[in-house]
């Protein structure tokens, strides 16, 4: 299912949560003059203070999640941290897509694994760093959204995505917000005038 050159790319997103993934795409989509859309992804977790439904997320719960699966509505999904589906609606990408415009996944690295599995060549991913491991688990304690265990759960997690890092085409660090958004910005550029580059 690789998408033809006249489609705008897909650009995947992924790293550990806590990371700021989602922070250094909403700070690219203020600052570029890219035509970007970051696709609204679903989870069946419950809002994070100050979350809105549709910005951040669709909240749906599990039987509206299963339901979306089984009608073939998911681009990818995945379990993540054992309990809660993550995935993403095919109507948050694949018009967006059609129109020429680039879609940026922020997801998990098992929905990036998702995604490769399906769309072998026509995304590129991009995995986001933190600069040290006390950084990353300060980040997670700081929401004060979650217990220790479920903190616990995530580092743990963390750890084994972070050992995937190299299965991404592009790595950026996330230290100095400014410098990890030009670097994204560059990144993204740079892909989508290879792709919609006649040959």
């Amino acid at each position: 299912m690789t998408a033809p050159a006249t489609h705008g790319p897909l650009i995947v997103v992924a790293g550990p949560s806590g990371v700021g993934k989602s922070t250094l795409v909403e700070a690219l989509l203020k600052s570029t003059d890219l035509p970007l859309r970051r696709a609204v992804t679903a989870t069946t977790r419950p809002p994070r203070p100050g979350e809105a439904a549709g910005v951040d997320y669709h909240y749906w719960t599990a039987d509206e999640f299963r339901a979306a699966i089984d009608a073939g509505a998911m681009l990818e999904y995945a379990v993540v941290h054992g309990s809660d589906f993550y995935g993403t609606p095919r109507r948050e990408v694949e018009p967006h897509r059609a129109a020429g415009g680039a879609v940026v996944l922020v997801i998990d690295v098992q929905g990036a694994e998702n995604v490769r599995r399906l769309d072998p060549g026509g995304h590129l991913s991009v995995f986001v760093l933190p600069p040290c491991e006390a950084a990353l688990e300060a980040r997670l304690r700081g929401r004060g959204s979650e217990d220790e265990a479920k903190v616990q759960r995530r580092l743990q997690t963390a750890r084994a995505e972070l050992a995937r890092a190299g299965e991404f085409d592009a790595r950026i660090v996330n230290d100095d917000l400014s410098e990890a958004v030009a670097a994204l910005e560059a990144v993204v550029r740079g892909e989508m005038t290879r792709r919609l580059t006649p040959r």
